[in-house]
């Protein structure tokens, strides 16, 4: 045979933590420049077969072919000479060095003794040019939006010109228009023969881009399956082993309930005009709009994250000021960002810590913490969220995106707030945690808990809010409320162009 059958090819893999087996047996080869779904739900094991296949991890046994040449992945390093890169899931970017140093962290250009870091920009310009991003490559990384990092790390993956290049839900930050471009650019790669790997819980990505998909549930394989043979609705009963369909909780009105939050002629020079919006007591308010609209800097700005240039706040009638986050939980705001890693979780933390991050009063017996009491209320949010952890003990940089997520909310949950804003709250999670999450927004504000929804997962915001705040270019563009709150409407005040984007 001239030409090998698959690119890559991972045989009998079992992975193992702490004697807690995560990958049972599983065999998966992904062909010469096919683009391979992988799919199942958090903590099927989706992440540490990708990792393994990065040498980030090693197995507890079984092989990895390339090119159907057994191989030994023994770190990261390894795996790039191999020509083996990922776009991960999490951003690998280090905060203040700008995007062209990030893009050539470990790959750095030398002229002579010196690093040529003309040419580093240069090539970094022209990639970024090639994903349709206007971002200055001299630019600090903390100065961009999410989206923008997303397509750094997606930048980073490409310079190395690698064979097999793995996706870890890269699209979960994207707008439409630049998932287009993305796709785009992986049709080009398979056209010059690069193999992919394609994370992702959202289905119809899965249907539109991949030649198979490879589905996986508790660490074993349930079967590879050529896309054309099966639908969205086979796919999600594959992975959760049941019939299932996404259906939303029934709406909560709350037309006529008492306002609980106020904001007036909110502004930030050269980031937020003039936004005024309300919320009334146990409802489910909707944020829509693109990415770099300014919903996240309009809650930020609530929560006192970032400095307001003007604007008046009012919780139950009663004008307020809120300067930092210790002001907004006092007044019983709370808020779940969409950079879970970044500001919401401590990895080296176990449940019980992460918990406790911002409630650690309550737990304080004298000068010690009350470790007993701290460990019962963490079981309490294991039982109420089904959060999966073989120990409440265990470091939640070992835990899946959507269990992460879990204890994420439990600790804003246990702030006992009486308005919770959710900023992407399903960023990364399989269908069957979203549907969760959509009954727990929707219990919150049963029990008269106040939400405000952020999403750019439009059938989220139709699905869930009774009136919906549409933001465009730092301003409030329409509210809109019943029939009107559809994919159109929403899309139209999104962008002021007719139709669909």
């Amino acid at each position: 045979m001239n030409k090998s059958q698959y690119s890559i090819e991972v045989k009998d893999i079992v992975k193992e933590f702490s004697s807690v087996r995560v990958l049972d047996q599983v065999t998966v080869g992904i062909k010469p420049g096919e683009i391979m779904g992988l799919i199942g739900e958090n903590g099927a094991g989706k992440s540490t077969l990708i990792k393994i296949i990065c040498g980030i991890y090693q197995a507890t046994s079984g092989t990895i072919f390339l090119d159907e040449q057994p191989c030994l992945l023994k770190d990261y390093v390894s795996a790039k000479k191999l020509g083996i890169a990922i776009v991960p899931q999490e951003f690998n970017l280090i905060n203040h060095l700008t995007v062209y140093e990030n893009i050539f962290l470990g790959n750095e250009i030398h002229k002579g003794m010196f690093l040529n870091k003309a040419l580093m920009r240069e090539k970094a310009s022209k990639q970024m040019t090639a994903l349709n991003m206007s971002v200055d490559v001299n630019q600090l990384i903390s100065k961009l939006s999410v989206a923008e990092k997303q397509m750094v790390e997606v930048s980073k993956a490409l310079m190395l010109d690698a064979k097999i290049l793995i996706f870890d839900e890269p699209t979960t930050t994207l707008t439409i228009k630049e998932v287009k471009i993305l796709f785009d650019l992986m049709k080009k790669l398979q056209s010059k023969g690069v193999t992919m790997i394609f994370v992702s819980h959202k289905l119809h990505e899965i249907k539109t881009i991949c030649d198979r998909v490879t589905i996986l549930r508790d660490g074993k394989l349930i079967a590879i399956e050529e896309i054309d043979d099966i639908n969205e609705e086979g796919i999600a009963r594959q992975m959760i082993g049941r019939d299932f369909s996404q259906v939303f909780p029934p709406k909560i009105e709350r037309i006529d309930g008492d306002l609980i939050l106020e904001i007036e002629n909110l502004n930030i020079n050269n980031l937020l005009k003039n936004i005024s919006f309300n919320l009334r007591r146990g409802e489910i308010l909707g944020f829509a709009g693109l990415v770099g609209a300014g919903r996240t800097e309009t809650m930020e700005a609530i929560m006192g994250l970032r400095k307001r240039d003007s604007g008046l706040i009012k919780i139950n009638g009663k004008e307020i000021t809120i300067n930092k986050p210790q002001d907004a939980v006092k007044n019983k705001l709370g808020y779940i960002s969409e950079d879970r890693q970044g500001k919401g979780i401590i990895q080296i933390f176990d449940i019980p810590k992460n918990m406790s991050l911002i409630s650690i009063k309550k737990y304080k017996k004298g000068l010690f913490i009350d470790k007993k009491k701290e460990d019962n209320k963490a079981e309490d949010y294991i039982d109420k969220f089904n959060i999966v952890a073989s120990s409440k003990k265990m470091e939640l940089k070992y835990f899946s995106g959507g269990n992460q997520q879990k204890v994420y909310i439990s600790k804003w949950m246990d702030t006992n707030p009486e308005i919770l804003i959710l900023d992407e709250p399903t960023r990364g999670i399989d269908v069957n945690a979203k549907r969760e999450i959509y009954e727990f927004i929707h219990s919150l504000a049963e029990s008269g808990i106040s939400c405000i929804l952020i999403s750019s997962e439009m059938e989220e915001i139709i699905g869930l809010c009774s009136r919906v705040y549409v933001m465009k270019e730092g301003q409030i563009s329409n509210c809109i409320t019943g029939s009107a709150i559809n994919e159109e409407e929403i899309m139209f005040n999104a962008t002021g162009l007719k139709g669909k984007i």
